[in-house]
């Protein structure tokens, strides 16, 4: 993995830096939302007594402390409410500016802040719509046993519908 900037950190895996979580059932209990993801479905936990829908994914409800948490599916297209572009500046590890985030709307089911991935400045206005983009990042290494594997891992942001 190359890091600009970096350049003792060339080829080696940086933890410090890394801003997505290990996605493998030892490490997460909240896996299954990585698997959807690789599946092109966003999900999340419902508490079966309270009915909170948290985001992300939990396995203890924030509302009535229930671990009795079901894996639901949202909508993968939203509506821009608000959105921010950042065209210089942009941290490491974000690549080429602009960077750009949009407070969306799922429908009505969940409103939050989310980057948008594939979208040049000026392009994106409040009232379009943007679809989920899953994508792959850096794999992780995680010892099982006395082997070193590396674990594939995807996150996701939203992109303007086209």
């Amino acid at each position: 993995m190359t890091t600009p900037g970096i350049s003792i950190l060339d080829g080696k895996y940086m933890v410090t830096m890394d801003l997505y979580p290990q996605q493998s059932k030892e490490f997460n209990q909240v896996y299954p939302f990585y698997e959807n993801l690789r599946a092109g479905k966003f999900t999340t936990t419902r508490c079966a007594d309270c009915g909170a829908e948290p985001f992300p994914p939990r396995v203890l409800c924030p509302e009535c402390w229930s671990v009795n948490m079901q894996w639901v599916e949202w909508p993968t297209i939203g509506t821009v409410i608000e959105l921010t572009e950042e065209v210089v500046g942009v941290p490491l590890g974000f690549g080429k500016p602009p960077l750009v985030h949009a407070l969306v709307d799922l429908g009505g089911k969940k409103t939050f802040f989310v980057r948008i991935v594939n979208c040049n400045q000026g392009e994106l206005k409040p009232g379009d719509k943007v679809k989920l983009a899953v994508f792959d990042v850096e794999p992780v290494p995680q010892e099982m046993g006395r082997d070193v594997k590396e674990i594939p891992r995807v996150f996701f942001a939203f992109e303007p519908v086209k």
